[in-house]
């Protein structure tokens, strides 16, 4: 078997999930058709809006499956009309056994994390919010319960203690582009050799930290709960999407919902906001934070100094 003779359906929706489709087609081997969300109204005309997936695998003269429910029976004929030897998805939602159970190679996930930490949809902003100093990414065989499945491959990176989570994602697309196309290969070679594709169990661990989707209001700065530091973090986790939130008050301004792009910890100690014509710093539970960037509703994201500029 060759990587033109493997048959894929490929299976993913954001941004992070094109690179490595990108590369299945670019690389020469066979992608039959894509499944991706359904389309979504967005902006104030409430136009559908296609999937970062959907508008490459256009692009790319793929075939485009957009289920409401994954459980339709004629979803399900369709997509085994297709004949896929393998399923490879990539940020993407949760499967039913009916269809991750149907190629005959089964179907391997890639998932932005060093599993088993960090299981769930928001595995990158949770690493960097944690302050962890090292992610990765890791391909796994699927099973029923969520991200749990025998791990192929896994690759770690640092993680830069001023780095924010967009820089962190675009890094990891990358590494996990590569990783999809090892783990391709390598379930390609293992079935040409008639051998079972060699995995490993995940690890177990007493203390595993999960990675919930994110919420709005799981986003706001709570500085009286958190110490400089892990404002810092959760900041950078944010940044820049979808952004942590602070209302900020500011010689008698009351400015809502203003994003918080990135802050600066710092050890000295005060015991209510300091606002001057070139700063904005926060008291935390311990130390404070300096404002370095940010947005206010209508605005459009600016350094701290030049907000203060404009004030009048």
């Amino acid at each position: 078997m060759t990587k033109k003779d493997l048959r894929i359906v490929y299976l993913g929706t954001p941004e992070f999930a094109v690179e490595s489709l990108r590369a299945l087609v670019e690389g020469g081997y066979n992608v039959v058709a894509v499944v991706t969300m359904p389309d979504k109204p967005a902006g104030r005309g409430h136009q559908l809006q296609y999937s970062d997936v959907k508008k490459y695998a256009l692009e790319a003269g793929l075939p485009v499956l957009q289920p409401e429910k994954l459980k339709d029976e004629a979803f399900v004929e369709e997509l085994r009309s297709y004949k896929a030897d393998l399923q490879i998805v990539v940020a993407f939602r949760m499967l039913p056994e009916v269809v991750w159970a149907m190629p005959r190679l089964g179907t391997f996930n890639l998932h932005a994390s060093l599993l088993p930490q960090y299981r769930g949809a928001a595995p990158i902003n949770w690493a960097v919010m944690n302050g962890d100093k090292e992610t990765g990414a890791t391909t796994f065989m699927l099973k029923q319960e969520i991200d749990t499945g025998n791990m192929i491959l896994q690759e770690r990176i640092p993680i830069g203690s001023d780095e924010n989570v967009g820089s962190v994602h675009d890094r990891l697309m990358e590494l996990g582009k590569s990783l999809v196309l090892r783990t391709v290969d390598l379930i390609i070679d293992c079935e040409n050799q008639g051998i079972p594709v060699p995995t490993t169990p995940q690890p177990e661990i007493a203390e595993l930290r999960p990675a919930p989707k994110i919420f709005k209001e799981n986003c706001e700065i709570k500085f009286h709960e958190k110490t400089a530091e892990e404002v810092k973090n959760f900041v950078r986790g944010l940044s820049p999407y979808p952004a942590a939130w602070a209302n900020l008050s500011i010689n008698g301004n009351i400015f809502e919902n203003t994003k918080i792009f990135s802050v600066e910890a710092i050890s000295q100690v005060i015991h209510a906001s300091a606002i001057s014509k070139n700063e904005i710093i926060v008291p935390c539970k311990e130390g404070a934070v300096r404002i370095l960037e940010l947005q206010v509703p209508g605005k459009k994201r600016m350094e701290a100094r030049a907000f203060l500029n404009g004030l009048h």
